[in-house]
């Protein structure tokens, strides 16, 4: 039979124990409490602006000459002469005498063919006499109606006949003596030369090649979707050309004059010439547009009523994500009109002042709350104000 110190010193230590429980229990601190985390998503927005546009078509294309005229031997003769102009590259005004051909043979040429037109004159004269006399004869003769043997007709038609045929040949010699002389048919840029003095041509040989230097052109390849977007299908629009210039970007005004009215085969491209007048700024202070140079093309096109531009990767669907007064995202159906590079133009679904939300969210839903950086810091402020007090009352 248990004692009563075996029955109560199992008790005291199992009271002890508890007590030990409960007192490492009370010293121990409670869990802090974390603070609530917000996970509302940051956005960034932007301010949609509707405003009138005017729809630009871009496009590219190389300046050329309006005019090239390859200019060639009109005679045969030695080269004689050579303006120092006849260089490629070279500047020349209409009418500027380029080369020389002797001109000795044709000269000859010339005197001959005078010579004839004085003898033709003579000899038309001479049978013109013997007509009238012949007239007279037959009178004195007879009264019978004379033939035109007996008035001597075939003999003067045959004297006319000889005197245009001297005409012409002295025509001829005229034109050919002015040949012998070549000039440049209009203001021009000496594209090359393909003889030398002492050179011997022929007719048809190469003389050389010039481009003028009043208008220049473009051709601008235009997309059939793109055409829409252009007045009167582009004729008489402006264009801007962009290029370099002297190692620095240049900007030349031209104007759409005509388009070329079909469409290219291969490129399925319509192609409208873009005009530039004096694109060397030899009568004006243009800057040099040298043929040959690859421009830009900005081609004005229609006018349109008030209309934003947004981002074209944030239109998803056929809409786009906005942020409400509230702070909500709503998606909005849009319409729209054009794709300008990396932004689309839009006429409705929009109004003026909403904010188009920019950010890329990982799981965007309609209704979702979303933030902007700045509504974070303002919910900071007033902690950092309460731990400052804190600390001021705890250093006192």
């Amino acid at each position: 039979m248990a004692t009563k110190k075996q029955i109560i010193l199992p008790i005291i230590v199992l009271g002890i124990g508890i007590a030990g429980l409960v007192g490492l229990s009370a010293l121990k601190k409670p869990p802090e409490e974390k603070p609530e985390v917000d996970t509302t998503p940051l956005v960034s927005v932007e301010v949609i602006n509707y405003q009138p546009m005017t729809f630009d078509v871009n496009s590219y294309g190389v300046v050329n000459a309006k005019y090239m005229t390859e200019i060639v031997a009109q005679v045969s003769g030695e080269i004689i002469y050579l303006d120092p102009n006849f260089v490629k590259g070279g500047f020349v005004k209409k009418g500027e005498i380029l080369a020389k051909v002797d001109p000795s043979d044709y000269q000859s040429s010339l005197l001959d063919a005078q010579a004839n037109i004085a003898s033709s004159q003579a000899s038309l004269v001479q049978e013109r006499a013997n007509a009238e006399v012949a007239i007279r004869e037959w009178a004195d003769i007879t009264n019978r109606e004379p033939t035109d043997l007996s008035l001597r007709k075939p003999q003067l038609a045959q004297e006319l006949a000889k005197l245009k045929s001297a005409e012409a040949s002295l025509n001829r010699a005229k034109r050919d003596l002015e040949r012998t002389i070549i000039r440049a048919p209009y203001d021009a840029l000496i594209d090359g030369r393909e003889i030398g003095l002492g050179s011997f041509v022929s007719k048809g040989t190469p003389i050389g090649k010039v481009l003028n230097t009043d208008k220049a052109e473009v051709r601008l390849p235009i997309a059939d979707k793109e055409m829409q977007y252009l007045a009167a299908k582009g004729v008489n629009a402006n264009v801007n050309l962009s290029g370099q210039f002297a190692g620095s970007k240049q900007v030349w005004s031209g104007k759409i004059v005509r388009s070329e009215g079909v469409v290219d085969n291969k490129s399925r491209m319509t192609y409208l010439i873009a005009e530039i007048n004096d694109p060397y700024g030899l009568t004006t202070d243009k800057n040099e547009l040298r043929y040959g140079t690859y421009v830009t093309a900005q081609i004005e096109g229609i006018q349109v009523g008030n209309v934003a531009v947004v981002p074209r990767h944030l239109v998803v669907n056929g809409a786009v994500a906005i942020m409400d007064a509230d702070r909500t995202l709503k998606y909005k159906p849009v319409t729209v009109i054009r794709q300008d590079g990396a932004n689309v133009v839009i006429t409705d679904g929009l109004e003026s002042g909403m904010q188009l939300i920019t950010s890329a969210l990982d799981y965007p839903t309609d209704g979702m709350k979303v933030a902007l950086p700045e509504d974070r810091v303002l919910q900071k402020e007033p902690v950092a104000e309460d731990d400052t007090e804190l600390a001021m009352e705890e250093g006192e």
